[in-house]
């Protein structure tokens, strides 16, 4: 699943449209992603919002679903904010996201359950990202089983690895791999993971390159969704030749175009 990043009030134009209620704007960016190939589409009204957050969060929903039912990912860490986009939204809904943090779960699960929505669920937890593969393994066990306590059942997570920057863990690259196959083993069937894809090539040159080539490794690995540029071409048609050759959709010559 592609879940366009491109909605995110970090970007000026995108913030800018927020403050000034830009809908148009807006509306058009919503549906060049969606012809570029987005499945689902990262909400995020960006930081430094404070008390506003709530209305900014609904006004951006309204607006963007008026011209798609594609899935929404609400991507906030006020819960206030969240809470404002799950109502405000009427599209299939992902909550972006929950840690370990058992107050945050306390939190957010009760949502998911509420509003019948999927949520990411980050391998990480007061005391920062594990380490090893094993250790995020650990952590996703359990949030599953807390997760279920709160009557989400599994099928609505996906488990978030957390992807570091090359340029400053190096050896986080393979632990994510590592950490992806790991997951499979936690559920039958197996949960459905995501990252965060361009986190990878922060502080790096050459950042097209690195996405793309770890796009494909964590496909490999088992990955089933990505928070991505879908206006990025060479990085969707990875995606779309890593689908041809892992058998999920049918070859023919035009594959790239179809």
């Amino acid at each position: 699943m592609v879940i366009s990043e491109r909605l995110n009030g970090l970007f000026r134009s995108v913030g800018k449209a927020i403050d000034d209620r830009d809908v148009k704007f807006i509306q058009e960016h919503v549906l060049r992603q969606v012809e570029w190939g987005a499945q689902a589409l990262d909400v995020n009204v960006g930081p430094g919002r404070g008390s506003d957050g709530p209305d900014d969060m609904r006004w951006l929903v309204k607006a963007i679903q008026e011209v798609t039912d594609l899935p929404l990912c609400i991507d906030t860490p006020g819960n206030k904010t969240m809470l404002a986009g799950l109502e405000a939204c009427e599209n299939p809904r992902i909550i972006n996201s929950t840690t370990a943090d058992m107050e945050k779960m306390a939190a957010l699960f009760p949502m998911a359950r509420d509003f019948d929505a999927d949520i990411i669920c980050l391998t990480m937890d007061e005391r920062g990202v594990p380490n090893d593969a094993d250790s995020r393994a650990e952590m996703a066990m359990l949030m599953m089983t807390t997760a279920m306590e709160f009557e989400v059942m599994p099928e609505r997570i996906l488990l978030d690895p957390l992807v570091w920057p090359v340029s400053a863990a190096q050896d986080q690259g393979h632990k994510v791999i590592e950490a992806l196959r790991l997951f499979q083993m936690l559920n039958d069937p197996a949960p459905r993971t995501v990252v965060g894809l361009s986190n990878v090539s922060n502080g790096a040159r050459d950042r097209g390159l690195l996405n793309r080539t770890y796009l494909a490794m964590l496909m490999g690995a088992g990955l089933s969704a990505a928070i991505l540029d879908p206006e990025d071409r060479e990085l969707m048609e990875t995606v779309k030749s890593g689908q041809v050759l892992l058998d999920q959709k049918l070859y023919c010559d035009d594959y790239l175009r179809a």
